[in-house]
């Protein structure tokens, strides 16, 4: 199974940038997304420390509580 993680991004320096997920901030590459296509301020679906599409803000937000929930779940099953 692939997990894709929601992140702003907060920082470019093509092809890198810095995103930002619940207080956490990580490097990123934005190799797969053409340079013109993203900017500071936009939401990303990141895979495996790399930027595979643009998405929105809601879009993001959806994902979040979903993947919240499913690790809610899960601790209550392991405790």
């Amino acid at each position: 199974m692939c997990v894709g993680v929601p992140m702003r991004i907060v920082e470019i320096n093509y092809p890198m940038a810095v995103a930002e997920a619940k207080g956490v901030k990580r490097n990123i590459n934005l190799m797969l997304i053409p340079e013109e296509d993203v900017k500071v301020g936009d939401y990303v679906m990141v895979h495996v420390g790399s930027a595979i599409e643009v998405i929105s803000e809601e879009a993001a937000n959806d994902i979040w509580e979903a993947l919240d929930e499913l690790l809610e779940f899960m601790d209550q099953e392991s405790g």
